[in-house]
């Protein structure tokens, strides 16, 4: 635990003032398009809604010796919603995310996420937003590796059936219910107990997703249904999702929904999630029973965005690991 040792601290000090610079620059931006910033709790009743994440548990004792488990949040997109269903059209944060059993070149248990909501506009413009954020880097190109990405160049749109024909051979919705099925078009051997959903994870992993944001940044939408998660289903295509996520250089920087607002499917969609993280893990986290309140109370048609600000300063400075732009890492 020597990382704040000066030599160490100055190996890493170039990277950290463009992170200073670049989260001053975002934050302009933000406020001359209106929006408010915000700051909400970290310690929530539920953490999140993904499947395959694992979370940090704490226990609130109150004053009266009563004790309420709470979690570390994944994402702050729970509380960020409610504040949309109690009026605010237009709000950012900054926040810190926890995430258990991670640790990689581009993972970190304790990192920054970067979220964005918009009430009255289609996820179109938060795909416009992200264009900009892009370009007010000021960087003339963004590096992961030996790979670039000009972050001036209008992205690429790529639906996910796109993608699955183009780098996998795979004609995506053919398949859709039968992972035998697709880890056969896709020549990928097939486990035991596998879903279709840990097969199509395998095929992005394994031939699509180091494909993306090469040269230009991709922005890959239009998720199967079933992958929908907090997104609404496409009007003109109810088989796919508005959902997308931004690619650069290989790197997936940014998660994105047409934001679902319907109490019930929502109820839906978390009560199976949960059976499905059950299923795979033996653990199930808390429905937030208060964010379908909000929704029930109105969430506005919205979109919203989390985006990795760690990954994009690594980008931004040709980092090689999250922990070269971390003022301090998590031992």
């Amino acid at each position: 635990m020597t990382d704040w040792r000066p030599d160490k601290l100055e190996r890493r000090l170039p990277a950290l003032q463009a992170r200073a610079r670049l989260q001053a620059a975002i934050r302009r931006w933000f406020a001359d398009e209106g929006f408010a910033e915000v700051e909400t709790p970290i310690l929530q009743v539920a953490p999140g809604a993904e499947v395959h994440l694992s979370g940090f548990a704490t226990d609130w004792e109150l004053p009266d010796g009563e004790e309420r488990e709470r979690w570390l949040h994944t994402s702050p997109e729970f509380a960020m919603k409610k504040l949309l269903a109690g009026g605010v059209p237009k709000l950012f944060q900054f926040a810190r995310v926890f995430r258990n059993a991670e640790g990689s070149a581009l993972h970190h248990p304790e990192f920054t996420m970067l979220e964005w909501y918009r009430a009255g506009v289609g996820y179109e413009t938060i795909m416009q937003d992200c264009a900009r954020l892009l370009a007010l880097t000021g960087a003339s190109e963004l590096r992961w590796g030996e790979h670039r990405c000009d972050p001036q160049a209008e992205p690429e749109r790529l639906t996910v059936a796109e993608a699955f024909h183009r780098y996998a051979g795979v004609d995506l919705f053919a398949t859709v219910g039968s992972a035998d099925k697709l880890a056969r078009a896709a020549g990928i051997a097939m486990h035991d107990g596998d879903s279709w959903d840990d097969v199509f994870f395998r095929v992005m992993f394994d031939r699509i997703e180091g494909k993306l944001g090469m040269g230009r940044p991709t922005i890959l939408c239009e998720y199967p249904i079933a992958m929908a998660a907090l997104a609404r289903a496409k009007p003109s295509d109810p088989r796919v999702a508005e959902r997308f996520e931004l690619y650069v250089c290989g790197v997936e920087l940014a998660n994105a929904f047409g934001e679902l607002t319907d109490p019930d499917i929502q109820r839906v969609r978390l009560q199976a999630d949960m059976d499905e993280k059950e299923r795979l893990y033996g653990v199930r986290w808390p429905v937030d029973e208060d964010f379908l309140a909000a929704l029930d109370h109105g969430l506005p048609d919205c979109s919203g965005i989390a985006l990795g600000f760690d990954r994009l300063v690594m980008l931004v400075t040709g980092a090689n690991h999250i922990e070269d732009v971390l003022w301090l890492p998590v031992r």
